[in-house]
Order: structure tokens, then sequence, then C-alpha cells
């Protein structure tokens, strides 16, 4: 299990489980784990999801970007999913928690 630190200051933990849900529906992401936690840590923007989650989104080459969806509870968190996007424009669209 891995945890990193959210810009709400609120640990997010990754779990073995978790991460081979993920890359067993997102194979491309086999490798990136470590882009993954850094996405939460330091994303480039946070936007909110539909059901309270929260989007990490970073860019990831130029035309992808790297979203990971996890969600915060008081003093607690934990994330439950990651994927590649070109429709970084879409996400946008959506209220923008941080910064």
């Amino acid at each position: 299990m891995d945890i990193v630190i959210s810009k709400n200051s609120i640990p997010i933990r990754l779990t073995d489980e978790r991460w081979a849900h993920i890359t067993e529906e997102h194979c491309e992401l086999a490798g990136l784990r470590l882009e993954v936690l850094e996405t939460i840590s330091e994303p480039e923007r946070i936007m909110a999801g539909g059901a309270g989650e929260q989007l990490a989104i970073r860019p990831l080459g130029m035309d992808k970007g790297l979203v990971v969806v996890y969600r915060e509870s008081e003093g607690d968190g934990f994330v439950i999913t990651a994927f590649l996007t070109s429709k970084i424009r879409t996400l946008n669209k959506r209220r923008r928690l941080w910064p």
C-alpha cells in the first residue's frame, strides 16, 4: 500500500488490490503507479466529480492527461480509479476545486 498527501493535507491510500483492479481495466497504466501517486500530491488541477469524489489531473505528454479519481473524508482518503484521456477539455467543464 502507498499513501500520499493530497492538496487538502489528507492521506490518500492506494492499495495493491485497487492498483491491480485499475491496471486490469486500464493496462496502459501498468508502469505508471508512481505517476498516479504524484498526480494526487502534485496535480495541475483538481476538479469536482459527480458524486463527491475529486479528479486530480496532470498532463502526460502532448495530447494526454492522467486523471486520478479519489475520495477524501475527514483525515483519510482512497483512490477509486485512474485513467488516461485525451478529452481534458471535457473535464475542464467541471467545477474546479484547486487551484
